[in-house]
């Protein structure tokens, strides 16, 4: 399984499966991150997290944790 942590800065993916529940699932799925959304990873902070993405046409950032909760292919 991989997911949108272990994805390199520049390329793009496809949401295939949102793991976990509660607040953080919520949440992310509420930022427009969905099934099936396409996710372009912008850069990565020094240290590694977190994360920059663009999704549905804006920029957001995501901690590993989250983006380890991604599933995409």
């Amino acid at each position: 399984m991989k997911t949108l942590r272990d994805v390199p800065v520049g390329d793009t993916v496809k949401i295939v499966k949102i793991h976990g529940s509660g607040a953080i699932r919520r949440r992310i799925m509420d930022m427009g991150i969905t099934k099936g959304t396409d996710i372009f990873v912008r850069k990565a902070a020094p240290l590694g997290d977190p994360i920059e993405i663009t999704v549905r046409g804006y920029e957001m950032s995501l901690r590993k944790d989250e983006a380890s909760i991604l599933e995409v292919e």
